[in-house]
């Protein structure tokens, strides 16, 4: 790995920004950015002329006007334990990383998703990282950035337009109503959009029938999107859409609808990945945002195949704790374009791991090494699960101030004892000199032989033993359960000829059960699967378990209560 004569001193940058434990929205203000040409020309010797800007610090990259093949750079993929409320920060640690990579000489850029509306103005905040690790503009990152979630979402709906449209005019393609599966979407959480009828109030207003809206974020097309190679493949994945049944149950798709040119037309600009910077002026391509729970969880295979051909070392992360979104990284986006990690991260904090040892949000200030130990097992099981794909990972402990040195030992041993390497960082109140350790271990991987990275099961293997593949190696379940519904969809997949495809697991975050509750390490428990929905344009089947929803609701108190325009007209409250 070439250095880099450009390096931003973590020290030149940070000396003036406002404490560690200020709010990241004015941390991120402290800082001023560097005009996104200016990124582009330092970090990825990108001309001006390769970026459609969006004001002065955001900016597309014009895919056709950069040469990417000279260069095919390591790629790095950071992943978490199970996530609790007490955070985990594996955005922050992705930032931080490639921060402390570049603060020690390495070239590297970060390739993470976008963020949803929903948890932004729900529970979970935003993901533009925290602390002295954040990517900005951190507002425009978390509201409405560049139009692609919006783009998406049009795309989404134009397709559910056309479909009803079609129906209403003489229905040619003998669409059964009763059997259209194309769903709406909007990028908000709104439960009571789950279920609803439309087409009411009279023929002159449609055909009568069932339907419902998901999250954008669990739209197929935001999955496309993600896993498109190029405009041409984006089309071609579009029209692979199934849309419902004909009333000889035979599928119906996009194209047979001719709907997939106009869809593409409104992606037109979404399919380019964005470029932002770090706190610290490094290059940070967010493309894409799926969720890992409900959806495959990672940024756009074209962003990072960008930021692979124009820096050296590639950091990205897959969504929430490592059985979820790292195997739909290495089984749904590796296996779909071929990438493959070159190294790992795992991300834990001490906090957590009391979390998962059955000690209370409201008690983990107080040093509970017992807790610690009992939690682990979450942490020992993740590890695990990542040396069967391959990969043995670094474990990065996110420091906090309240930590304690036995408890933080604790960890160290679990860690050693399964042959992963350890390391403390410390880059939420430090920038990336907090990260260096981190980095340096990275870089002793990615410098030596590379991995040889496993697909946890073959494409051959019959759908549903691919769910238990997965329930049964990594959950630790003892079995999966079809309900009737999910049973009679599996028979239908595989007649139809999809049986190849890989799967896509939408299951609570929270535990290696289909139940919130259920901490820890789990095992012998049995994963009950109530829907299979096929996605042949994205090219996966999801399988729906337990109470999950793919259009989630707003917790008791939104964030959004919170959020408003000071007197200046600056954004308060946004997190």
């Amino acid at each position: 790995m070439n250095n880099q004569n450009n390096t931003v001193l973590v020290t030149e940058n940070m000396t003036a920004l406002p404490p560690p434990g200020a709010p990241d929205i004015e941390i991120a203000r402290a800082v001023r950015p560097w005009p996104i040409f200016e990124v582009a020309q330092r970090k990825l010797g990108v001309a001006a002329h390769a970026l459609i800007p969006y004001g002065h610090y955001k900016a597309k990259l014009d895919l056709a006007q950069i040469d990417t093949t000279s260069k095919v750079g390591k790629l790095v993929l950071v992943t978490a334990i199970t996530p609790t409320p007490a955070g985990e920060g594996k955005t922050t640690t992705s930032i931080g990383l490639t921060d402390a990579l570049n603060a020690i000489g390495v070239s590297a850029s970060v390739c993470l998703r976008e963020p949803s509306l929903g948890p932004c103005f729900g529970v979970k905040g935003g993901a533009a990282g925290g602390g002295r690790a954040q990517a900005i503009p951190m507002e425009d990152l978390n509201l409405h950035f560049n139009g692609d979630f919006h783009a998406i979402t049009s795309a989404h709906n134009l397709l559910a337009a056309l479909i009803d449209n079609h129906i209403h005019w003489g229905n040619e393609l003998n669409l059964d109503a009763r059997k259209v599966s194309w769903r709406r979407v909007m990028d908000m959480n709104d439960r009571a959009l789950r279920h609803t009828l439309v087409g009411l109030g009279g023929p002159a207003h449609g055909q009568p029938r069932e339907s419902g809206f998901d999250i954008t974020v669990a739209s197929e097309i935001m999955a496309i999107l993600c896993l498109a190679e190029d405009r041409k493949d984006l089309q071609r994945r579009l029209g692979n859409i199934i849309i419902g049944r004909n009333r000889d149950n035979m599928p119906v798709t996009a194209r047979d609808l001719g709907a997939e040119g106009a869809m593409t037309v409104l992606l037109k600009d979404a399919i380019q990945p964005n470029l932002i910077q770090t706190l610290e002026h490094n290059p940070a391509l967010i493309h894409g945002g799926p969720f890992a729970n409900i959806a495959h969880g990672c940024n756009s295979v074209m962003a990072t195949r960008t930021a692979m051909g124009l820096t050296d070392v590639v950091v990205t992360e897959a969504g929430f704790g490592a059985d979820l979104g790292a195997e739909k990284f290495i089984d749904i986006k590796c296996r779909i374009s071929g990438l493959k990690p070159d190294a790992a991260v795992l991300v834990c904090t001490v906090r957590a791991l009391k979390m998962q040892g059955g000690v209370a949000k409201d008690n983990l200030d107080a040093v509970d090494v017992d807790a610690v130990k009992l939690g682990s097992a979450n942490l020992k099981r993740h590890i695990e699960n990542m040396q069967k794909f391959g990969l043995t990972p670094v474990v990065a402990i996110n420091r906090f101030p309240t930590d304690d040195a036995k408890e933080v030992s604790v960890i160290k041993e679990v860690c050693l004892s399964l042959g992963a390497r350890v390391e403390e960082a410390q880059h939420w109140a430090e920038g990336g000199v907090g990260a260096k350790a981190v980095a340096e271990a990275v870089k002793t991987i990615l410098d030596g032989e590379a991995p040889d990275v496993q697909f946890l099961y073959e494409d051959d293997l019959p759908i549903d033993d691919k769910i238990r593949k997965v329930a049964t190696s990594l959950y630790a379940a003892e079995d999966v359960q079809f309900n009737i519904a999910a049973s009679k969809q599996l028979d239908e997949i595989q007649q139809l000829g999809y049986g190849h495809l890989p799967v896509c697991i939408a299951k609570t975050p929270y535990s290696f059960t289909a139940e919130p509750s259920e901490l820890g390490a789990p095992s012998g428990h049995i994963l009950p699967v109530r829907e299979l929905r096929l996605m042949a344009g994205a090219g996966f089947v999801v399988a729906i378990c337990g109470d999950v929803m793919t259009m989630p609701g707003l917790p008791r108190k939104p964030a959004a209560l919170s959020i408003s325009l000071d007197d200046d007209g600056e954004i308060v409250g946004l997190f």
